[in-house]
């Protein structure tokens, strides 16, 4: 059955150029474009609907053709009030590239991936498949993936993260198709950093919710936090999974397609009863324009503004909150079994970096040098005013 086609055109909003998103109503695909970072819904246009930039532009339109769907966008780069238009460089796949990206797509799902998976790993493949061009797979090889990889990682300045992400796709993209030259095993991943995490302290914590007066907003920083939740669980955590007489939350088919239980905080819940009975979602809990889910882009956007309200100067993204909730658990003398359950760590590995970062014990042994000083402050010698920063 042929997919719909998209039309993307320009659209005014509240005096800001958008990209208004068109299409003959269909569930899959208006979840599919719900999914993209930044979407909104506007009751006035009956439409989706994207702030827009050049870039922004580049990434929906390979976002959408990712995930098998035609997209007309010559109304979009249109000449309006007489303003130049940028030169149109969207390119689509050939024939024989988009049937191949199909069923590469086709071969993740047979392997029960999710479908985040399936559409990030399908972005990079249409993006190598664009690279390729006309080359046909018995020509490429090694040298081809490596020339690709290096190419991209600095145009996109992609991290670690990233980077594995995309040796991921390659190599399930050389197993489906044999006829390549690639040699799988020499596909590395690089290895992970093992940065720690920024942490808030617990004062940073309560400070930030103080100085976000918005009711919603501060419901939204409260509930990560409070229950540890990746930015993803949020957005999809629905108002059949809030369980107030047992005080938790279920959370289904999250990273890995796991389901648990968390806490929902005895503290939370008068926020989060007016925030309901203010708002009254119908689905989400945390619902967006149109009842659909909300945009993760609009929670890092004003929990950026919280921060620096709060005067919170560390660089501060959703999941530190989730990262802050883990670490206060550790200082608290929470075993790191129920901390691994909670957060839904597969490895206990992973859930072991908070050690690293929650090590009262040892960050509260004195250091010598203090030792030092204050035994020369005790010598009836030295003068009362003894201190480094003055001569000795």
């Amino acid at each position: 059955m042929k997919k719909p086609t998209i039309i993307l055109s320009s659209l005014d909003h509240r005096g800001q150029k958008m990209i208004r998103i068109s299409y003959t109503f269909e569930k899959q695909l208006a979840a599919y474009v719900k999914a993209f970072p930044g979407v909104r819904w506007s009751r006035t246009y009956g439409c989706y609907y994207l702030p827009y930039s050049y870039n922004r532009k580049n990434e929906l339109f390979h976002y959408l053709v990712a995930g098998g769907y035609w997209v007309d966008y010559e109304q979009l780069n249109r000449k309006q009030a007489g303003k130049p238009v940028e030169p149109k460089t969207l390119r689509v796949l050939s024939a024989e590239n988009q049937a191949r990206l199909e069923r590469y797509q086709q071969y993740l799902r047979g392997l029960r991936m999710s479908d985040s998976t399936v559409q990030t790993y399908g972005s990079f493949v249409f993006t190598f498949l664009e690279y390729l061009g006309d080359k046909p797979l018995s020509a490429i090889d090694n040298t081809s993936v490596r020339l690709f990889v290096e190419e991209l990682v600095r145009r996109k300045k992609y991290g670690i993260s990233s980077h594995r992400q995309l040796i991921g796709a390659l190599k399930h993209f050389s197993v489906l198709f044999t006829e390549t030259r690639i040699d799988n095993p020499e596909l590395v991943r690089p290895k992970r950093s093992r940065l720690l995490p920024t942490v808030l302290s617990q004062e940073e914590v309560m400070r930030l919710l103080q100085r976000t007066p918005n009711l919603k907003h501060r419901t939204v920083l409260a509930l990560i936090y409070s229950s540890g939740l990746r930015i993803s669980e949020l957005l999809n955590l629905e108002l059949k999974d809030v369980d107030l007489e047992r005080k938790q939350l279920r959370i289904r088919q999250a990273k890995g397609r796991k389901d648990r239980y968390v806490v929902l905080a005895e503290s939370f819940i008068p926020l989060l009863m007016n925030y309901l009975n203010s708002y009254r979602p119908t689905k989400y809990v945390i619902q967006g324009d149109g009842g659909g889910r909300y945009s993760g882009s609009s929670v890092r956007a004003f929990l950026k503004r919280s921060c620096q309200r709060a005067g919170i100067l560390k660089k501060v993204s959703p999941h530190t909150l989730r990262h802050s909730y883990a670490t206060h658990l550790v200082e608290n003398g929470v075993n790191l079994r129920h901390v691994q359950e909670l957060l839904g760590h597969s490895k206990p590995e992973t859930t072991m970096i908070y050690t690293h970062v929650a090590r009262r014990d040892l960050l509260n042994i004195r250091s010598p040098l203090d030792d030092a000083v204050l035994k020369l402050l005790k010598d009836d010698k030295n003068p009362p005013h003894l201190s480094l920063s003055g001569d000795l």
